[in-house]
């Protein structure tokens, strides 16, 4: 890759932001300067790149056409205000955010998937990154889908503490501490409530249907990535004390038969999909012992319905902060950087 772009991250001081950074410096992505954004709050600190030191500015006071390229995952209300900036000044924008996945004229993107979708990113000179639980589903339900089908999906999603920030991550650590210190009753912090020792089924807002937000996001951007509209998708979003990886149980029916065997070796063949499917002890990927801190989806359990409908049931683990997020933005910075002028 010849060219070299200069790049910006927007939230640079967050789990995904600090974890933008180190994977553009691990896949070499061609940067000729980097700008590290955040709040005035994070001002005196600095980021680390290529063994250089990076000072954060305001996000407030940059100018974009200082830029080609803006990473941004700051939440939805910064890429709201700031995305169209970044645009105006002839930047592509790529939004780790729920802002933009759900207008037709964005793109949304997992690389392994539908990077044909990447083409229509000169509508609006911004590509959205899809929700870490969908783009370890599409990953995986995919090869599938292409060769059998899948009318429905049903999904229960177990997400790490990660899924909300640096905050949760720390309160759990502070509330698995207490509750092993013998400290009695754990106080909890009323944004994220007991997590430690706890499974919570609620993530994101509740909506008018029943569902939270999660949820819904697997309906939506789920059919939206695997361009089916008439997919069937049923989701359960469990928050769970893991630092890092989210995992999914997952049942789907396909239109055509297909079985275990076949599905394994389809699954062995996608790429960004790792097989992990022994009948033993071990023999499943979990978010501790093998998808954190890696880019791989990892899928087991994989088995057919009881009952002879066409079904089959899979679990699917992956790193929420790498491939969930972090990684998936740098392919897709990857992919435009190596289009045609």
């Amino acid at each position: 890759m010849d060219r070299q772009f200069r790049v910006a991250v927007i939230g640079a001081t967050g789990l995904i932001g600090e974890t933008l950074i180190t994977v553009l410096e691990e896949r070499g992505f061609p940067v000729s300067q980097l700008y590290a954004l955040a709040s005035n709050r994070s001002l005196g600190r600095s980021a680390s790149f290529r063994g250089r030191s990076y000072p954060v500015q305001e996000l407030a006071d940059f100018d974009f056409t200082h830029c080609d390229l803006a990473l941004f995952c700051a939440g939805a209300q910064v890429s709201r205000e700031y995305a169209p900036r970044a645009v105006a000044a002839g930047c592509l924008v790529i939004d780790n955010t729920c802002e933009f996945r759900y207008r037709e004229d964005v793109p949304l993107v997992v690389p392994e998937v539908n990077l044909h979708a990447l083409a229509g990113f000169g509508q609006r000179g911004i590509v959205a990154n899809p929700d870490c639980c969908t783009i370890q589903l599409a990953l995986v339900l995919k090869p599938l889908h292409d060769a059998a089908g899948i009318e429905r999906i049903d999904v229960a999603t177990y997400q790490s503490v990660s899924g909300a920030g640096r905050a949760a991550v720390e309160e759990l650590a502070r509330q698995s501490i207490a509750a092993l210190s013998g400290q009695g009753t754990v106080a909890a912090d009323a944004a994220i409530g007991r997590i430690a020792f706890n499974c919570v089924p609620h993530i994101d807002a509740f909506q008018d249907n029943g569902y939270t937000r999660a949820e819904m996001r697997l309906v939506w951007e789920t059919r939206k990535v695997l361009g089916d509209a008439a997919l069937r998708v049923n989701a359960t979003a469990v928050r769970v004390p893991v630092f890092y990886g989210h995992c999914e149980a997952v049942h789907i029916q396909t239109r055509r038969a297909l079985s275990a065997t076949q599905a394994r070796e389809l699954l062995r063949k996608a790429p960004g999909v790792t097989v992990m499917d022994e009948r033993v002890a071990g023999g499943y990927p979990t978010a501790a012992t093998e998808a954190a801190k890696r880019d791989t989806v990892y899928v087991g359990r994989i088995r057919e319905y009881l009952a002879p409908d066409r079904g089959l049931n899979l679990w699917i683990v992956a790193d929420n902060v790498r491939k969930g997020a972090a990684t998936n933005s740098v392919q897709i910075a990857e992919a435009w950087a190596q289009r045609p002028i």
